[in-house]
């Protein structure tokens, strides 16, 4: 028997709203912890293949990519359950990976290998392997989708590759150890932190011209524990957060005069980071402390510390 709600009393029901999350992963648990933004608590532990580090979501959100290192491969995992539905070939130790924009291609770092591996996430199959630098480990793709990017902390350089061919058009270099690469909203300029040479390249993308260098400095902590490593720009374009590593600071940066503005002391050796959908919370994956610190954007303070796994470096929103 079906029952009908009468229709003066269908606006009383109303379909309760899924909380956005942060995903997280835990290098030395092999696992992810599943916080819930709103309540700021770890809300489920999925197990994982070894050494969970780089982490991102289809564009749909259905579908979540995690770079299982020493598994050497990438899971596919169904987010609504845990349930690992699948794994991609990806070379030998992925580390970091990118999304191309038709929520396909999948660009990996595969750090022993020297290669950026192209996996078509539809057919499972590798459709390109291409040679950088030696330890190559941080992975973008443009917004427009027409070129990929990866860093080589070895060779110090910033690999420019064309998309459509697959095949390298630039080596730009940047200082020692390059870890991430961000582009602008607007596609308009790249930016490359290197984690041992403490500091932040900035790249026009028309020409591949270095137009800035960002350098930090922290009172009362040695130079040499100031390490760039994750970084991402604030929704409205105006800020970049970055993370610097053992320092256990993240920095506040004007994306426009390229001046830093603040720092901001979280967790031990900060890793990565990542905006609440709204744009009001970063959160920041802190390796040795094991936790993520909540900072609040429009107090620029830290205001929560969340207890994860051991050693959790990548972290990836659903809304």
């Amino acid at each position: 028997m079906r029952f009908l709600i009468p229709a003066a009393l269908s606006t009383c029901f109303t379909v309760p709203a899924i909380a956005a999350e942060a995903w997280v992963t835990n290098e030395k648990d092999d696992t992810v912890s599943v916080i819930d933004i709103e309540t700021q608590e770890v809300i489920h532990t999925y197990e994982t293949g070894e050494r969970p580090r780089g982490i991102t979501f289809s564009r749909d959100f259905s579908r979540l990519y995690i770079c299982a290192s020493d598994s050497d491969t990438v899971q596919v995992m169904d987010p609504d359950t845990g349930k690992i539905l699948h794994e991609l070939p990806s070379g030998e130790d992925p580390e970091q990976f990118a999304l191309h924009p038709d929520d396909r291609l999948l660009y990996i770092a595969n750090e022993d290998d020297a290669i950026t591996t192209v996996v078509d996430t539809k057919d499972r199959k590798v459709v390109a392997q291409i040679q950088v630098g030696i330890e190559p480990e941080g992975m973008a793709v443009s917004h427009s989708g027409t070129i990929a990017i990866t860093t080589s902390e070895t060779t110090n350089m910033a690999h420019w590759i064309d998309t459509d061919t697959h095949e390298l058009f630039a080596n730009t270099l940047v200082d020692s150890r390059p870890r991430h690469a961000e582009f602008t909203a607007d596609d308009s300029q790249l930016w490359v932190t290197s984690e041992i040479g403490g500091t932040i390249t900035v790249f026009t993308v028309e020409d591949q011209e270095e137009i800035g260098k960002i350098e930090f400095a922290i009172k009362g902590v040695r130079q040499e524990r100031v390490q760039p490593v994750g970084m991402r720009f604030s929704p409205d374009g105006k800020l970049a957060i970055v993370a610097l590593g053992p320092s256990n600071h993240i920095a506040v940066v004007d994306a426009k005069t390229f001046e830093v503005k603040k720092y901001i002391l979280v967790g031990r050796r900060v890793w990565h980071l990542a905006f609440s959908p709204d744009g009001k919370s970063i959160f920041t994956t802190n390796g040795v402390s094991g936790d993520v610190t909540v900072v609040d954007m429009d107090s620029l303070q830290a205001v929560k510390t969340i207890k994860v796994g051991r050693y959790p470096w990548g972290v990836a929103v659903r809304p």
